[in-house]
């Protein structure tokens, strides 16, 4: 499933040629992917002017100038094509302006596009219980303390909570909780604010890191101007196991299930 830095190149990549463009035609080449399509949807954006561009934890925003916002979600193979050479049989939403055409990609169909009234999206289901964006400044090690007081659970898990921190996926806190040397399984009341505070930037860097490299191309995921990321051959721990750790005083790469997934980690580097 793409994951934040993906959302966040993909949405780079169509404010480049989509931002400040006037919406020419939209055409619904099928009535649904994992749910139905908005029913003004195409009365909604034709004609609208798009103002910005912008992401809400793993969902996509282009804001209109008539205070509404398409949100879209990539599920598990979901893409944007921008002018494709040829149609495609899973191209199932077209937009098109003056100059371009914007072909929404989804050949497994567990992507979603919605519409909200634009100062609304707060309010909106998905987002109003979602914690601080990983990337933003609600983002703390102070906020992490409260969050995990008392808790039981393993840090991993917690992270992956969208109501902790929003749009943190399984490959990233992987790579967050080694770059702060914080064991996944270690119960999150018991993670000290040394190691939060080491494990703030680790999130930060990690994310901006794949970010800049174009995201970490895992299976159906592509850019908007179909190049591949290159974060994958970066990983330290994801899908490393029985490798041996990067650090040359590390152990070996072991891989475990966390609720229903898997988590890779140093037991020697991590505590």
């Amino acid at each position: 499933m793409p994951e934040l830095p993906e959302v966040e190149t993909t949405v780079r990549g169509l404010a480049t040629f989509l931002e400040g463009e006037t919406i020419a035609r939209v055409v619904l080449n099928r009535p649904n992917l994992r749910r139905p399509f908005p029913a003004d949807l195409v009365q909604a954006m034709t004609g609208a002017t798009v103002s910005t561009l912008g992401r809400r934890a793993k969902y996509g925003l282009i804001h209109t100038d008539r205070e509404r916002t398409l949100v879209f979600h990539l599920g598990m193979s979901g893409r944007w094509r921008i002018d494709p050479d040829t149609p495609d049989k899973h191209d199932h939403l077209i937009i098109e302006t003056a100059s371009h055409r914007f072909a929404l990609n989804d050949a497994r169909r567990f992507g979603s596009v919605d519409l909200v009234d634009t100062p609304l999206l707060g309010e909106w289901p998905a987002f109003a219980t979602m914690g601080p964006e990983p990337l933003g400044p609600g983002l703390t090690a102070a906020h992490l303390k409260a969050a995990f007081a008392g808790r039981k659970q393993a840090i991993k898990l917690l992270l992956l909570d969208q109501r902790i921190v929003a749009g943190l996926g399984n490959i990233y806190v992987c790579e967050a909780l080694f770059r702060a040397g914080i064991d996944p399984r270690k119960p999150a009341g018991r993670v000290g604010m040394a190691k939060l505070e080491l494990l703030v930037p680790a999130i930060r860097a990690v994310l901006e890191q794949s970010i800049l490299d174009g995201g970490s191309t895992l299976r159906d995921y592509a850019r908007p101007d179909g190049q591949l990321g290159y974060f994958a051959t970066r990983f330290a721990v994801y899908g490393r196991e029985g490798e041996a750790c990067v650090h040359e005083d590390g152990g070996t790469i072991r891989r475990i299930a966390q609720g229903g997934r898997s988590t890779w980690f140093c037991p020697v580097c991590q505590r």
